[in-house]
């Protein structure tokens, strides 16, 4: 039996780790994985990276993979509330026990130089995890960049690169070409890459390292493309090989048609290596695909929605679809945003749709003060309040809203995480009392 205090314990060391930093290179990561016997090499691999999207293009395709009948590993980073939602086996994340021994099975490595990061560690406990459950595919999200990303050692069969906004500037460089160089570093030699990327000059370092790694560049909009039918609420994917009529996916927003094109590109790029997807694993996964903190309604009455929007790039995306699909409701935003991210722009585009604000801090350390951020709020709003906590700011939200009206939480995905503990607490101290937790419980 699972000693609960062994393994709370063995969290509490793994999150001490995040006192090292974000360190970018691939010694210390193949240091470990040599000692561990290489455990990425035993099962099939495809590599996602870009700046939005990417969690959204793994999770598809891992669930597609799964209905094709393929036992499949998805590693993604950050989670939200557990830990083990980074790794998870056929769409189930991996128990406490399979943590504790994975991680235990790292400390008695001696890492021969500098302290593996959180990540570093995280990275190798999927590829161990992965290898002795036996996986036949695993799909693996990079942490940050790409080319010194810890998880940069695997060799994919397939490379993904969603698209590129700047992120990250301090690691990854100041310019869009500058952060598709490091993106486009999971190329390998003769391994295909599926992209979004549009703009000339990422596009150009993505087709640079693709033709220096003799790889063929499938693109969107060259090679793939996608039509809408808004009226059914459906799209058509016209690729390569394969034309896919009437596509739904599990995901809300406009802007997931597209992540769900790249998915379709993938799965014809993956097939033409023999890969055998039938089309009923792709509806049936794109379909029952589902991903949590993005356009996740937690909430219903009062309808509340939580959405990272942790970059440019997605914050104006969400506040599109805030103008849009919310026009006829007062919305209160709840939000904080960590100090890497250009805060201000961030706001800006949350604010304007918005009726009223509340400001709060995440628990990381990274995490901007709200009275940072109450100036520019300020700007776009009359009603702008602080609250210290993320729970502190969702019981105020709560206590405010009206019937009709819609809380909408973003600005930092560790803000939707503590978001959801809130509502998760909720579920089972006041099942009830505020709303119907279940009729807005995510599926998955």
């Amino acid at each position: 039996m699972l000693d609960r205090g062994e393994y709370e314990k063995c969290l509490r060391e793994m999150f001490s780790l995040r006192r090292f930093g974000i360190k970018l290179g691939l010694e210390t990561i193949r240091y470990l994985l040599t000692a561990l016997g290489n455990p990425q090499d035993r099962f099939q691999t495809v590599h996602v990276a870009g700046t939005n999207g990417k969690g959204s293009v793994a999770s598809a395709l891992a669930t597609i993979l799964r209905f094709a009948g393929y036992r499949t590993g998805l590693f993604t980073s950050p989670h939200l509330v557990r830990f083990n939602e980074r790794i998870q086996i056929d769409g189930r994340q991996i128990e406490d026990r399979h943590v504790m021994s994975a991680y235990r099975s790292l400390q008695e490595i001696d890492s021969g130089g500098r302290e593996p990061t959180f990540f570093e560690i995280n990275t190798a406990m999927a590829f161990t995890e992965f290898a002795r459950q036996g996986v036949d595919w695993a799909v693996i999200e990079t942490g940050m960049g790409g080319r010194l990303d810890a998880t940069n050692v695997v060799r994919p069969s397939l490379a993904i690169i969603t698209n590129i906004s700047l992120e990250h500037k301090m690691y990854l460089g100041g310019t869009v070409a500058k952060i598709a160089a490091e993106k486009a570093g999971i190329i390998k030699n003769g391994v295909p890459v599926v992209t979004g990327v549009h703009q000339k000059s990422a596009l150009r370092q993505v087709e640079h390292a693709a033709d220096k790694s003799g790889s063929q560049v499938y693109q969107l909009g060259r090679d793939f493309s996608f039509r809408r039918n808004r009226q059914a609420g459906t799209f058509t994917y016209k690729g390569m090989d394969t034309v896919f009529p009437g596509l739904r996916t599990g995901l809300a927003g406009e802007f997931q048609a597209l992540n769900a094109c790249l998915t379709c590109a993938a799965c014809e790029a993956l097939r033409r290596q023999g890969v055998a997807i039938p089309d009923q694993a792709v509806y049936q996964g794109l379909a029952e695909n589902h991903w949590p903190g993005r356009l996740e309604k937690v909430f219903e009455h009062p309808l509340v929605i939580v959405d990272g929007a942790h970059n440019l790039a997605a914050a104006r995306a969400l506040g599109r679809y805030m103008q849009s699909e919310l026009a006829d409701r007062r919305i209160i935003l709840v939000s904080g945003i960590l100090d890497d991210k250009p805060y201000e722009k961030i706001l800006a585009d949350l604010c304007r749709p918005s009726s009223r604000a509340i400001l709060t801090r995440a628990r990381i350390a990274r995490a901007l003060p709200p009275e940072t951020l109450e100036p520019v709020a300020r700007r776009f709003l009359d009603e702008v309040m602080l609250a210290p906590t993320v729970a502190e700011a969702m019981d105020l939200a709560l206590k405010s809203a009206g019937e009709k009206d819609v809380v909408v939480v973003a600005g930092s995905l560790y803000v939707v995480g503590e978001a959801k503990e809130y509502f998760n607490r909720l579920e089972s101290r006041e099942a009830g009392k505020l709303g119907s937790w279940e009729a807005g419980k995510p599926g998955g």
